[in-house]
């Protein structure tokens, strides 16, 4: 049990890499707290799989990317659990285009979700940590963060942003030992990619050293390593999980 004793705070976690971090962060002893955004339903599914692994679980409507509801939650999740160990800043999403017919509020609504909610909850939670001097912040950029990608110019601002912010944070809070590191995954199953073209996917995989997507186990499992023990000595990185797409 990696995480016996801890608490982790997830955003975005109904879905995708959210969902398997936090499944994984379970099943490994961690008491989970997590955030949606609108499906109640999934919401309750999640809490009501989790706690059947025998620890705390609680999911939280909030909107990371509004500083208020940021630091709101903070203190909720504080006063329901006591303390808070691992932050693990996940919540993102995508308004794909060329520049040239992207609008201002897709490059607005992916920057603030995307970016703005990291710096929202990393201020808000740095008072918690600090006063514990430790604990672990983890945020999810992206290969495209690092490369770019056309049509997706707002995405690889927002994920490349998270890369210097998290660098940043290290220096400025490594000294009472809080760490921050960041996750840039490549070509990973999730729903979302389940709904492209076969054909598609089997070029990318091509094209990927290792012949073959990842799985969101595989984000999962270095989220675990991250926010565990095992890592103590180990921040302001940014580890890929990406099959060698970017070397």
């Amino acid at each position: 049990m990696l995480l016996e004793g801890k608490t982790a705070l997830i955003t975005g976690a109904t879905r995708g890499i959210g969902k398997g971090i936090a499944e994984k962060f379970a099943g490994n002893g961690a008491q989970v707290a997590f955030t949606y955004m609108s499906s109640a339903d999934k919401a309750k599914a999640l809490e009501a799989d989790l706690g059947s692994k025998g620890v705390k679980v609680k999911g939280y409507q909030s909107d990371a990317a509004v500083y208020q509801q940021a630091e709101d939650l903070i203190n909720e999740v504080v006063s329901e659990f006591g303390t808070i160990d691992i932050l693990v800043n996940n919540a993102g999403i995508t308004r794909d285009g060329l520049l040239m017919r992207m609008s201002e509020d897709d490059w607005d609504a992916v920057i603030d979700t995307n970016m703005k909610s990291v710096f929202n909850t990393t201020k808000a939670i740095q008072r918690t940590f600090l006063k514990q001097r430790s604990g672990s912040i983890i945020n999810l950029t992206s290969v495209v963060g690092v490369k770019g990608n056309a049509g997706q110019s707002n995405y690889a601002a927002s994920k490349a942003g998270i890369i210097g912010f998290t660098k940043s944070i290290a220096l400025e809070l490594g000294s009472r030992s809080i760490r921050c590191n960041a996750i840039a995954p490549g070509f990973i199953e999730t729903e979302m990619t389940a709904e492209l073209d076969e054909k598609m996917v089997e070029e990318w995989a091509a094209a990927i050293p290792l012949k073959r997507s990842g799985s969101v186990e595989d984000v999962a499992n270095l989220a675990l390593f991250l926010g565990s023990d095992l890592s103590t000595y180990i921040t302001g990185q940014v580890l890929h999980v990406d099959g060698g797409m970017v070397t």
